[in-house]
């Protein structure tokens, strides 16, 4: 019995960093992120002619259909004023790819973030809180150990990190696109390394808020 509850904890501690590596992903994918993001004074404008606020409204389309709240009809429907087609056979072809990975990695944090709750409450009822916290503190020191190690590599050299991480997700060369695409002219380089730092951020807070508040926590209740 204590070998499977120790068994139980180790996956508690495995399973903690990717509750919270994809909570930041999912953060992120909210207009609130892109807002700022596009009003940051260093952030590049667009040399093909979209405005800001054009931006904001094309990518917020974007990540609405990433989420699954526009159908791919009416996306790939989406036209210019002069009724060419905003998105061409190649970017919709990846953003097909990308809204399936991405529903996947809801349907991950929607599990992970029900199963911790339960478990926290289980583990409060039935006297077992501390253990559980020490596991999701371990955990927590895990996501810091990785999310740092990324972060020094997004300074060091993104463009390979970024290059690696569409490698590993997605097939050939369907994410290379011109600078005259409107993904890239919505979403260039300086947005994907500035997401990457912001997700990062996301955890290293929330790590450390985890492993504050679990020992203030379990030091209380052994007292």
């Amino acid at each position: 019995m204590k070998n499977n509850f120790r068994l139980f904890l180790l996956a508690i501690s495995i399973l903690t960093p990717i509750l919270l590596i994809t909570s930041g992903m999912r953060t992120a994918l909210s207009p609130i992120f892109v807002n700022i993001e596009y009003k940051l004074p260093n952030f590049p404008p667009d040399t093909y002619g979209f405005t800001t606020e054009e931006r904001f409204v094309w990518a917020n389309y974007s990540i609405r259909y990433l989420l699954g709240e526009v159908s791919e009809e009416e996306f790939s429907t989406l036209q210019f004023p002069d009724g060419a087609p905003l998105f061409n056979e190649r970017e919709i072809s990846h953003m097909v790819d990308v809204r399936d990975l991405t529903l996947v990695m809801l349907a991950i944090w929607r599990i992970l973030f029900a199963f911790f709750t339960i478990i926290l409450f289980l583990g409060w009822k039935n006297n077992w809180l501390p253990e559980l916290l020490r596991a999701i503190e371990y955990g927590a020191k895990i996501t810091l150990a990785i999310i740092i190690g990324i972060l020094i590599y997004v300074l060091v050299n993104f463009n390979q990190l970024f290059t690696l991480f569409h490698q590993i997700f997605f097939e050939g060369d369907s994410w290379l696109f011109y600078l005259s695409d409107t993904l890239i002219r919505l979403f260039p380089v300086k947005f994907w390394q500035d997401l990457f730092i912001y997700i990062g951020s996301f955890c290293i807070l929330t790590s450390l808020i985890l492993i504050i508040f679990g020992r203030l926590v379990y030091k209380k209740i052994e007292a």
